[in-house]
């Protein structure tokens, strides 16, 4: 913190630090500043701060909706387990309940560290998109030539807030999406009991078909039989007309003709006994398997509780346009950090972080001639020069040339030096040249 005479800039807290650094604020440029660019930068840092956070509990939030135990709509997780009988609590074994009480108590935790990790990421890319974005012309009117250089960091923007809004929507319209999706697991599961129905009934068929004519005639006995047991206990007690109430001789006849019918069945039975126990044995094992495969079909129609599920209802109980709103809310709120920096006029933080970019250019020998050139679509650059590196190559070209001079040099005093041994032996040279020449040849 800077104190002058005229105006002394106010002390800075953690908050304020932390909340400058998430938009890309310079701390020791801004405690020189003024106090406004200090609230700019501040609010800057709480809107991507505050993305970042509603990010991490969307993102929580959709990772608790695909992985939780599925169920009734309208249930909890606890009111899902208590809701089981107690003859289906016995055929579940220890590890089935095991896993769904570790599922109900790890996937919150998990939720929560992926909200986190979807939170910081969502937080880090807001940073990137607030602090690569400049200030424009340093005027409050955005140009069409800002506008189209902002439009990569728009569209991420967006897309970032369609990621944000769709979880809160689902979680907002929560209840009147539990209702509308009980309702249609209702339905699925009715439709999946028609079907079931219809494919074991069609099993039980082929069974009684498989009994042929054993079954008609066995099933032809039994009805004799109650008719006769019916017509025996009507006599006894008096409901045939015409005839004597009570154990007389018509009473005798019929109890003696139900006795053979049932002597009958028993011989029937006693022959025909192995087809109709294979016959029993089948139709007791579809029926079981259709009492399993319509248990299942509650959790069938409760798996349909899934994320993708939850959103299509939410756009149908929310509508378009309150749909549209959400988003464009969140939209806003993410796209805010940008077009408020393009909107930004200069103030004393811009022209020191611009004095400070200047001397650290000059510092390390950087030297920007702006406008200096157009190109060949006629827009306007700058020269860079580097003169640093520019002083590093020159230094090389030098020592490079005195390094070849040299090397000239000396070749030219070796020169020099063998053309006087040469003149003052010359038929020694002239000799060892010849014996260099024959043993070329020999070799």
């Amino acid at each position: 913190m800077k104190e002058r005479d005229y105006y002394i800039t106010p002390k800075s807290n953690a908050v304020m630090r932390f909340l400058w650094k998430a938009a890309g604020g310079d701390k020791y440029l801004l405690e020189q500043a003024t106090y406004s660019d200090q609230v700019k930068y501040m609010c800057l840092g709480g809107i991507v701060f505050a993305t970042g956070a509603m990010a991490g509990l969307a993102g929580g939030y959709a990772f608790y909706t695909i992985f939780s135990p599925r169920g009734s709509a309208l249930d909890t997780v606890k009111e899902k387990f208590a809701s089981l009988n107690q003859e289906a609590i016995q055929q579940m074994t220890k590890d089935a309940i095991a896993s769904f009480h570790t599922q109900e108590i790890l996937v919150p935790i998990l939720s929560i560290v992926f909200g986190i990790i979807w939170g910081l990421i969502i937080f880090n890319i807001d940073r990137f998109i607030v602090t690569s974005t400049g200030k424009g012309d340093g005027t409050e009117k955005i140009t069409w030539d800002e506008f189209k250089g902002a439009i990569p960091r728009i569209l991420m923007g967006a897309i970032i807030a369609i990621t944000i809004s769709k979880p809160v929507e689902i979680r907002m319209f929560k209840t009147e999406i539990d209702s509308k999706l009980y309702e249609k697991q209702l339905e699925l599961q009715k439709e999946f009991e028609k079907k079931t129905t219809a494919n074991f009934e069609e099993r039980l068929k082929v069974v009684e078909g498989d009994l042929g004519k054993v079954g008609l005639e066995r099933n032809d006995l039994n009805e004799r039989i109650k008719n006769a047991e019916k017509e025996y206990i009507d006599q006894l007690n008096g409901r045939v007309p015409g005839s004597i109430p009570g154990d007389g001789k018509l009473a005798g006849a019929l109890k003696r003709k139900l006795d053979d019918l049932t002597q009958q069945l028993d011989r029937f039975d006693q022959i025909n006994g192995d087809k109709i126990k294979e016959a029993d044995k089948k139709r007791k094992e579809i029926l079981t398997e259709k009492d399993i495969a319509l248990s299942k079909n509650v959790e069938v129609a409760n798996g349909l509780d899934g994320l993708l599920e939850r959103i299509k209802i939410s756009d149908e109980v929310a509508g378009f346009w309150i749909s549209l709103f959400i988003t464009l809310l969140f939209m806003a709120i993410e796209l805010t950090p940008v077009f408020f920096k393009l909107m930004l006029t200069k103030t004393p933080y811009d022209y020191l972080a611009e004095n400070r970019d200047e001397l650290i250019k000059a510092e390390n020998g950087i030297e920007v001639r702006y406008d200096y050139y157009k190109d060949k679509e006629g827009q306007e650059r700058h020269l860079i020069i580097n003169h640093e590196a520019e002083r590093m190559i020159y230094e090389k070209i030098k020592v490079t040339d005195i390094q070849k001079e040299l090397t000239d040099y000396a070749i030219e005093q070796y020169k020099q030096k063998e053309k006087k041994k040469i003149d003052e032996n010359l038929d020694d040279y002239i000799k060892n040249i010849n014996k260099d020449e024959q043993s070329n040849q020999q070799a």
